[in-house]
């Protein structure tokens, strides 16, 4: 299925199956795409994560239900998931500002919250600078940890901030490495690569590795030696400052050449963030580049 017609399918399910729906992961084994792929496209074209989406339809269902149908609170929450009225009226007065039983007494207090339209203005996405090339499996070194889809964005550059500032500054000043990690850290170039990797995790979770192209050696505790498989990758250059230049091409990936690009679908359950080695992060002419296993459509 195409992309923009995977998020309209997305949707739907979403909204014919409200009630039923116990995590992201079920919508996204409904449109047979990764999970990790589906939150994160589906949170860059709508502001939402899947399960905010899902919380925020809810809480206006039930309002309208509240006020309409004075049906009671229990039955309410119970339907819309919620184990307790107590945390279903903590998540309700947070979403619409007011309680239940407000909400029951004056319907204008209620916050709408309407199914989403996507549409989109395909733009630009023949501009963008790409090649598409196969690649034999390689193997890479890092940190690793796991993160929620719902989180993530935030999460993922404290933990670049945490492992730069603990192993990495050292390293980048091109002062002699003191430890078995820094030494690791400097052999294999860590911080060349971002790579997330589905399915490794708990439910709901995707594992991401802060890494390096693994050149042998021993592995120190607290690092991982992760392969990457052999695949057909398309390879986004970027070149600007970062997070700003990143942030900008990821968006334009998910937004425009997804959708207008018909020769290429995606296909995997990992990507890959490159940044470049040689340069300053911030510079103007910094490069970086985004990397998606795909297959012809």
């Amino acid at each position: 299925m195409e992309w923009l017609g995977t998020i309209k399918e997305a949707i739907k399910y979403m909204e014919d199956n409200l009630t039923e729906i116990q995590s992201p992961e079920e919508v996204a084994d409904h449109v047979h795409m990764s999970s990790m792929y589906l939150q994160k496209g589906f949170q860059i074209m709508t502001g939402y994560t899947l399960g905010e989406y899902m919380r925020n339809r809810k809480m206006y269902l039930s309002a309208m239900e509240l006020a309409t149908w004075k049906e009671k609170v229990i039955d309410i929450a119970l339907k819309y998931g919620y184990e307790t009225p107590e945390s279903f009226s903590k998540a309700f007065s947070r979403f619409h500002g007011c309680t239940p039983r407000e909400i029951a007494a004056n319907k204008a207090l209620i916050k709408a919250f309407h199914p989403l339209t996507v549409t989109l203005l395909i733009q630009g996405g023949d501009k963008m600078e790409y090649s598409v090339e196969k690649m034999n499996s390689f193997k890479v070194i890092g940190f690793a940890r796991d993160f929620s889809g719902e989180t993530s964005m935030r999460e993922i550059p404290r933990f670049w901030e945490e492992i730069l500032v603990a192993y990495g500054l050292k390293v980048m000043r091109g002062e002699e490495p003191s430890n078995d990690i820094e030494k690791a850290f400097a052999m294999n170039r860590v911080g060349e690569y971002g790579v997330c990797i589905e399915n490794l995790g708990a439910p709901g979770t995707f594992r991401y590795v802060i890494a390096g192209k693994y050149m042998g050696g021993d592995v120190p505790e607290g690092m991982e030696v992760f392969e990457v498989p052999e695949t057909l990758w398309v390879k986004f250059k970027c070149i600007g400052a970062i997070p700003d230049a990143l942030q900008s091409m990821t968006r334009q990936i998910w937004t425009e050449w997804l959708p207008g690009n018909r020769e290429y679908e995606l296909d995997g359950d990992i990507s890959i963030e490159w940044y470049s080695p040689i340069g300053i992060p911030s510079d103007a002419d910094y490069r970086t580049g985004i990397w998606l296993p795909v297959k012809k459509a």
